[in-house]
């Protein structure tokens, strides 16, 4: 079974790399849930600008967070411990499903757009 090892130099490097981590996973199921709002057309025009703009504003607090702090790396391997940790659980659940225990990419090394068009790593 998969363990999240919360390491740093001390507890609230690591505390706040594991909440930093699991903010990340909430922000990302945020701009799931708001792609399908988007595409059912649910979503006026000025409600897209401005959840796309809050979106942006927290990933932002995010990475400023994880530069100010130098918790980057700790936070990448915890994401990387809660990617092992729910292929466990999902496997549990349905140890049949030849599918279940592989978990979609959610690294944070996936390429995203920024607010000039281009991409960011």
């Amino acid at each position: 079974m998969t363990t999240i090892d919360v390491d740093g130099e001390d507890a609230g490097d690591g505390l706040l790399s594991l909440v930093v981590a699991v903010v990340e996973l909430l922000v990302e199921a945020m701009e799931r849930e708001a792609i399908r709002r988007m595409e059912s057309g649910r979503l006026s025009d000025e409600q897209v600008e401005r959840l796309g703009q809050q979106l942006q504003a927290i990933e932002a607090q995010i990475e400023e967070i994880k530069t100010n702090t130098g918790i980057s790396t700790e936070v990448d391997r915890i994401r990387s411990d809660l990617d092992g940790l729910v292929a466990d659980a999902l496997q549990s659940v349905d140890p049949e499903d030849p599918t279940a225990g592989v978990a979609a990419d959610t690294s944070p090394s996936t390429s995203r757009t920024t607010d000039d068009g281009g991409t960011r790593d």
